[in-house]
C-alpha cells in the first residue's frame, strides 16, 4: 500500500480548514478495508479515511457512503464522529477521502475486551446491544436517507451482492463457502416488512468507548451501510460468540464466561428490549451474518495478493474466508430443521472451536 503524501494533505488541509503551523500524521492499526490516519492540524485532532488505491471491486470502499449517513445520523441518538469535508478528486490523494473530527475514547481490538475492567465488560456489551437498537430506531425518511437503499428484498440483493464479490475473487474458490451459498440460495426467508438502517459491520471493532465509562461514545466505519433488514446486524454482531480468538478475535476458546462478558442470549435480550421491532434470530440469519465475513476476507486477501490491503496482516487474515464458511456450515448442519445438500452430494466439513 502507497504512503500519504503528506505535501498535498497538507495544500488541501490549507486550502480547506485554514492555515495551520503544524501537521503531523499517524497511520491507524488494525482495519482491513479503508486506509485511515489521526491528522493533527495544529489544534484539531482530525481523521481522514480514504479509499485504497488500484484497482478495486465494483461497489467495495464506499466511503462516500460513510460519509453521508454519518453526516445524516450527528446529533442522534447515535453516536458518530463529526465528519468535516468529503475530497471525490482523486488526484488529490491517489483516491477519494474525508476528514472527520477525532473522538478521544478507546477502541479495542478483540471481543474480550482484556484492556477494560472486568466489572465493566457486561455493560459495554449491553451498551452495544442498546446503540445497535438505536440505530435501527432511527427513522431514515426524517434524516433524509429514504433513498439510501431499496425497501425490499433485502436478503436477496445482499445474497447476489457478495455472491457476485466472491464470484469476482481472482483466488480458489472456497468448497465450503460454494456449500454455504448454495444453501442460502435455497433458504432466503419471505419478505417481514421490516426496514431500517443498517450498519453492516457493526461489532465491538467499530465501536469508540468513553475513556474510563462503560458506554459507546462513537460508532465507526459505515462504509457498508445501506436500508435494509435490522436482524442482519444483530446476527453480526453476536458471530464472535460462535468464532475462536484466532478467527478476528472472537470469543469461542477464551475465558470469556468468566470474565464479565455476558452470554448472548442476554445480549440479544438487551437489543429487543430497546427496539421498536420484537422480532428473533433464526439459523438464517447467523448463517448469512458468516457467510458476508467469508466474502469480506476473501476480499482482504484478493487485496493482499495485489498489494492493496489496509493492512500488513491481510496475507494471514484471508485464510479466515474459509473458516467463516465453515463454521456457518456448522450452525446449518447441527440444525434440526435445514438440510444443507441434496441426496449424493458431499456433505460440509466440520470444524472444531
Amino acid at each position: 500500500m502507497k504512503s500519504l503524501n503528506v505535501i498535498a494533505l497538507q495544500s488541501w488541509l490549507k486550502n480547506n480548514l485554514g492555515n495551520e503551523d503544524a501537521l503531523s500524521v499517524q497511520k491507524i492499526s488494525g482495519g482491513q478495508s479503508n486506509p485511515t490516519w489521526f491528522v493533527n492540524w495544529g489544534a484539531q485532532r482530525l481523521v481522514l479515511r480514504k479509499k485504497p488505491e488500484g484497482q478495486l471491486i465494483r461497489g467495495a470502499h464506499a466511503i462516500d457512503r460513510e460519509y453521508r449517513i454519518q453526516s445524516a445520523i450527528y446529533g442522534s441518538p447515535v453516536p458518530v464522529p463529526e465528519v468535516l469535508l468529503y475530497e471525490e478528486n482523486e488526484a488529490v490523494l491517489g483516491s477519494a477521502f474525508y476528514i472527520m473530527k477525532r473522538l478521544e475514547g478507546r477502541v479495542f481490538e478483540d471481543c474480550s475486551l482484556h484492556a477494560a475492567e472486568k466489572h465493566d465488560r457486561k455493560e459495554m456489551y449491553l451498551d452495544v446491544a442498546r446503540t445497535l437498537a438505536k440505530l435501527h430506531n432511527l427513522d431514515p425518511l426524517k434524516l433524509g436517507l429514504s433513498n439510501f437503499g431499496r425497501h425490499t428484498e433485502y436478503y436477496y440483493r445482499q445474497f447476489q451482492r457478495w455472491s457476485s464479490q466472491y464470484g469476482q475473487s481472482n483466488g480458489p474458490k472456497i468448497r465450503q463457502l460454494d456449500a454455504v451459498i448454495r444453501w442460502i440460495s435455497e433458504n432466503i426467508p419471505s419478505e417481514d416488512g421490516l426496514l431500517s438502517l443498517a450498519h453492516g459491520d457493526f461489532r465491538i471493532g467499530n465501536m469508540i468507548f468513553h475513556p474510563t465509562e462503560p458506554k459507546v461514545i462513537g460508532v465507526l466505519d459505515w462504509e457498508l451501510s445501506t436500508l435494509g433488514h435490522p436482524l442482519a446486524d444483530l446476527a453480526f454482531c453476536i458471530i464472535p460468540w460462535f468464532s475462536s480468538k484466532t478467527e478476528y478475535g472472537g470469543l469461542l476458546d477464551t475465558d470469556w464466561k468468566v470474565s464479565g462478558i455476558p452470554e448472548h442470549e442476554i445480549f440479544i435480550d438487551e437489543y429487543i428490549a430497546h427496539s421498536n421491532h420484537k422480532s428473533r434470530l433464526t439459523t438464517f440469519h447467523l448463517v448469512f451474518a458468516f457467510f458476508r465475513f467469508s466474502v469480506i476476507f476473501r476480499g482482504i486477501e484478493d487485496r493482499a495478493r495485489e498489494g492493496n490491503a489496509a493492512s500488513d496482516e491481510a496475507h494471514e487474515l484471508g485464510v479466515l474466508a474459509s473458516r467463516f464458511a465453515a463454521r456457518a456450515l456448522n450452525l446449518i448442519e447441527t440444525d434440526p430443521f435445514k438440510r444443507i445438500l441434496g441426496e449424493g452430494d458431499e456433505k460440509p466439513y466440520i470444524l472444531s472451536a
